[in-house]
C-alpha cells in the first residue's frame, strides 16, 4: 500500500460549526446584544443576526451518522458529535481518521464571510469578521498548533478594509485567505478589475495563498439553481433536489479558473497562489485544454496576454483540491503532480470519515510512493508554509 505510516495527511479542507461565544466574548459591549446569537425556536437551534435567521442545516455536521439519517433540517449541538464544534474534540476525531492536520473553514459566517457582506451594519459586520478570525487563530489553532491551519475571513465589501484585515491576520499567523470563489453574484467588482489589486499585494509579499471555496460567492450551480435569489439558509430549489448543486458545485471553481488566466492579475502579481477548495481536480485537464485552445485562436483581436499560455499559468498560480476523485488521480500529470493536494472535508456530508485514511489508500493504491507523499501532505505544506512541527 502506498498510503504509509509516515505519511501525513494535511487536509486542506475541513470546516467547524462556531458556538456563539465567539462574537459574545469578543464584540465591543455595546454591540453584543446585536452580535450573531443562538435562540431556541421550537426545539431548533437557530442563528439570529441582522434581522436574519440562519440555521445549522443538517449536511453540515453529518460526521458520524449513518446516510440514511442525513437531512436538511436545522440541527441542534447535542445533536452534533463534539468534534463539529469543540477543538480538543476535533483533534481525537482526527486521530480516528489518520489526519494529522487540518485548516477549517468557518460555517455561520460563511466559507469566506458572505453571511458579514450581506449584513447592513457594517461597523459591527468588520468587528465580527476580525473576531472571527481572532477565534480562529488564537483559540482554536492554539488548542493544537501543529494540527489546525490557520486561516482568515475578510471584509470585502471594503477593499481598504480587506487589505488592512489581511496584513493583520497574516502577521498573526494565517496560512491562508479565504475569498469568495467569484466577487461578481455578491455585486462586487470581477477579477478583470484591477479593484483587488490591494488584496493581491498583500497577499504575495506575505506569501499567504488565496483559498476559494466552491459555493463561497453565493453563486448556486445548475440552471433550476442560478436564478434564485438567495435567502439565508434556504438551499432548495422549488422545482429541483439538492442534489443537483451538490453535484454541480466544482463547476463554480471551472469559472473562477478560467476568470483568473484571462485575468491579468497572475502576470501583475506573479507570486500570487490561489487554492481551489472542495473543487475536485479531474475537470482541469479539459479545461486546460479549452482555455489554451481559445487563447491560441482569439487571443488576436481581444484584450488578453499574447505571450503567456493559460496552461502554463494555472502550473504557477493554482493548486487542486480533492477529496474522492478517481479520475483526476488517473491524470494527475496533465494537471502537475506539485500542484494537486487532499481534502477530508469534515464534518459534511462529502467527507469519507471515520475512514478518510483508509479511502485515501484505495484511491491512491497505484500511485507511487513519492507522488502520494506530495499529495497527501507535502504539496499542502508548501502551499502554506505550514512545515511539520510548526
Amino acid at each position: 500500500m502506498p498510503l504509509q505510516d509516515h505519511h501525513q495527511i494535511v487536509s486542506v479542507d475541513d470546516h467547524l460549526i462556531e458556538h456563539p461565544r465567539v462574537w459574545q466574548d469578543r464584540l465591543p459591549e455595546k454591540f453584543k446584544a446585536a452580535g450573531p446569537q443562538i435562540r431556541e425556536v421550537d426545539g431548533k437551534h437557530l442563528w439570529y443576526y441582522d434581522g436574519q435567521v440562519y440555521p445549522t442545516i443538517g449536511l453540515n455536521a453529518v460526521a458520524g451518522k449513518p446516510r440514511e439519517e442525513w437531512g436538511m433540517d436545522p440541527v441542534r449541538y447535542e445533536d452534533m458529535i463534539p468534534g463539529c464544534y469543540d477543538p480538543v474534540a476535533r483533534v481525537k476525531d482526527m486521530d480516528v481518521d489518520g489526519v494529522q492536520a487540518a485548516l477549517c473553514f468557518p460555517s455561520f459566517p460563511g466559507f469566506a464571510g458572505g453571511t458579514f457582506f450581506r449584513a447592513q451594519d457594517k461597523e459591527l459586520a468588520l468587528l465580527c469578521v476580525k473576531a472571527w478570525n481572532d477565534f480562529y487563530i488564537d483559540e482554536w489553532c492554539s488548542v493544537a498548533p501543529d494540527r489546525y491551519v490557520p486561516i482568515a475571513i475578510l471584509p470585502v465589501w471594503d477593499i481598504e478594509e480587506t487589505a488592512k484585515e489581511a496584513a493583520r491576520t497574516a502577521a498573526k499567523g494565517a496560512r491562508t485567505f479565504s475569498f469568495p470563489d467569484s466577487p461578481v453574484p455578491l455585486g462586487l467588482p470581477s477579477f478583470h478589475t484591477r479593484h483587488w489589486d490591494p488584496l493581491w499585494e498583500v497577499a504575495s509579499e506575505t506569501e499567504v495563498p488565496i483559498s476559494l471555496h466552491f459555493g463561497s460567492g453565493s453563486f448556486v450551480p445548475g440552471f433550476s439553481y442560478a436564478s434564485m435569489k438567495p435567502v439565508p439558509g434556504q438551499l432548495a430549489a422549488p422545482d429541483g433536489p439538492f442534489a443537483v448543486a451538490i453535484a454541480l458545485f466544482s463547476t463554480n471553481l471551472m469559472w473562477t479558473t478560467v476568470d483568473l488566466l484571462f485575468s491579468r492579475a497572475l502576470q501583475k502579481f506573479p507570486k500570487l497562489q490561489f487554492s481551489l477548495a472542495e473543487g475536485g481536480i479531474g475537470w482541469v485537464p479539459y479545461i486546460l485544454e479549452r482555455t489554451d485552445y481559445t487563447w491560441e485562436r482569439h487571443k488576436w483581436y481581444q484584450d488578453v496576454d499574447m505571450d503567456t499560455r493559460p496552461s502554463d499559468l494555472f502550473r504557477e498560480h493554482f493548486w487542486g483540491c480533492f477529496i474522492d476523485d478517481e479520475h483526476g488521480l488517473k491524470n494527475r500529470h496533465e494537471i502537475g503532480i506539485d500542484r494537486i493536494m487532499v481534502e477530508v472535508d469534515f464534518p459534511h456530508s462529502d467527507s469519507n470519515w471515520p475512514n478518510s485514511r483508509k479511502r485515501a489508500t484505495e484511491v491512491l493504491a497505484d500511485i507511487p510512493d513519492d507522488e502520494v507523499e506530495k499529495i497527501v501532505e507535502t504539496n499542502a505544506r508548501r502551499m502554506l508554509r505550514f512545515p511539520r512541527g510548526s
